[in-house]
């Protein structure tokens, strides 16, 4: 065997290595994309399961509010029927918007300020919108991470052969939403 054979075999080898490695990484980062994605969506069905009980401790109290608890219950309903996850990223974001309005109405009810159901409530509620805002987070930097793997070159080429896609970022559109409501109990 000649020299030159031994440095080609080589080379080969050497790119054949490199391929295998960048698709793998290319592949832990779309499944941590994956599992980042999972755990909002855990948050958002604690945050669905919670609207039910908030919205029923509500509803007696603000009877002629109804245009608000239909908006959030509309919300809530498109949020669970996205198709996609860009769908279900702007039906959370609406959602959010009308539980934020939901909430700022109920301001206006003492009673239902002092109500130790409504409270928990809305400490839960609370706690669930924190642990989004964590998960959304993560969920970017995962999404950064892959698109940025995707992106560069010569990982590139290992990604457009194996069709990786780059991930949506959890992003707001409307400016509105960007504002966090402000509600005094």
């Amino acid at each position: 065997m000649s020299t030159f054979f031994l440095v080609i075999l080589g080379l080969i080898i050497v790119v054949i290595v490199w391929g295998i490695a960048v698709y793998n990484k290319l592949v832990k980062l779309r499944t941590g994309k994956d599992e980042a994605w999972s755990g909002i969506e855990v948050q958002l069905k604690r945050r669905a399961d919670l609207i039910p009980n908030l919205m029923e401790t509500v509803k007696g109290y603000m009877a002629h509010e109804k245009d608000v608890l239909k908006a959030v219950t509309e919300s809530r309903s498109r949020a669970g029927s996205a198709a996609t996850s860009a769908d279900r990223m702007k039906a959370e974001a609406a959602l959010s918007l009308g539980l934020g309005r939901l909430l700022a109405v109920a301001e206006s009810y003492p009673d239902l300020k002092a109500n130790e159901n409504f409270l928990e409530l809305q400490k839960q509620l609370e706690s669930i919108e924190d642990q989004l805002q964590m998960s959304r987070r993560y969920y970017n930097g995962t999404v950064r991470n892959l698109n940025t793997a995707i992106q560069v070159f010569p990982n590139s080429i290992i990604a457009s052969r194996y069709h990786f896609t780059e991930a949506d970022f959890f992003e707001i559109e409307d400016p509105k939403d960007r504002e966090l409501p402000q509600v005094k109990f």
